[in-house]
């Protein structure tokens, strides 16, 4: 077995990409670049491929130690075939990934969601290690999940089971990018806490959270976790808002999977501790009494890092 694989992790913000040792799991170097979606699908592929070029230059590893490039993007996916189907928060439409890339290197290419991906990294080497039935949730831009029983996602009968970030929690409710309405991603991830916030600064409300916001620049968990210390009512009301909707999806997967872990992860969950303490509290009050008191509640443990760890270990998964 080659020691090496290549882990890309493909964001609408942010492509990350690692050199990963296949025995520990060790992340043994990193480029990062902004994903530049406004650019086009083309740049993204050509901005991974010149990460790839960039992290073996700083590694001094050798093409030939590579077993595989695995590559995680957020959104709708055709796994045999490399192909991102529809990815609204990177405007990426049937974009042919693995071929691009395949050919590129001569190397085998697989790719995955975004989500499983992370819950793959965690399985392997975090928070749900040793677990073989557990479902990951990931709060940021938006809400994504992955369900695992008996130690296999479950993928489902398009490849895109575990879409929580898209069960409708009000029929009349808010615009989702995924063009349907009333989402729970349009209620409770990072993206609509921030225009809950701009919404009533625009219609003059006070927050602290406008010390930490220059002209320009979009609301961060970090600003949101800081406002929050000082006990701002607006953030604070923001964020028990979206506490409130999340949580009623939790249970949702409690009840309908009744799985033994559920790990939560994602920018939002690892900055703001009062968002997910108060999601876990929520989670259980929602969730029908005897799962209730026996599911357990993890954070995820690998931080930035899960999806690239799990991205390199893509060629393993069963299709």
């Amino acid at each position: 077995m080659k020691k090496y694989s290549v882990g890309i992790d493909l964001g609408g913000t942010k492509i990350l990409t690692a050199l990963v040792d296949r025995t520990t799991g060790e992340v043994l170097g990193t480029v990062k670049k902004k994903t530049k979606k406004d650019k086009g699908p083309k740049n993204i592929v050509r901005k991974m491929i010149e990460s790839i070029e960039e992290l073996f230059e700083e590694t001094l590893v050798n093409k030939d130690e590579i077993s595989s490039i695995g590559i995680g993007a957020a959104g709708q996916i055709d796994r045999k075939n490399g192909i991102i189907i529809g990815a609204p928060n990177l405007d990426c439409y049937d974009l042919d990934i693995k071929d691009r890339i395949a050919s590129h290197f001569d190397l085998p290419v697989f790719l995955g969601n975004d989500v499983e991906i992370a819950t793959i990294g965690e399985m392997k080497f975090g928070a749900a290690k040793g677990c073989d039935d557990f479902v990951c949730i990931f709060v940021g831009t938006g809400v994504g999940s992955a369900i695992v029983k008996n130690g296999e996602l479950i993928l489902g009968a398009t490849g895109t089971a575990g879409e929580i970030g898209h069960i409708i929690v009000d029929l009349n409710g808010r615009p989702c990018a995924c063009g349907a309405h009333g989402c729970l991603e349009a209620y409770a991830s990072r993206s609509a806490i921030e225009k809950r916030i701009e919404g009533a600064l625009k219609k003059g409300r006070h927050s602290v959270i406008l010390d930490y916001l220059e002209s320009g620049k979009s609301i961060t968990s970090g600003m949101i976790q800081k406002s929050i210390e000082r006990n701002d009512e607006l953030v604070t009301a923001c964020v028990d808002e979206a506490s409130e909707y999340l949580s009623g999806g939790v249970a949702s997967i409690i009840n309908f999977v009744n799985p033994k872990l559920v790990v939560l992860g994602g920018g939002l969950i690892e900055a703001v501790d009062y968002f997910y303490k108060n999601t876990i509290k929520k989670a259980k009050a929602k969730s029908l009494p005897v799962p209730a008191s026996k599911i357990e509640f993890k954070k995820a443990a690998l931080g930035d890092y899960s999806g690239v760890i799990g991205a390199a270990f893509l060629e393993d998964r069963k299709l």
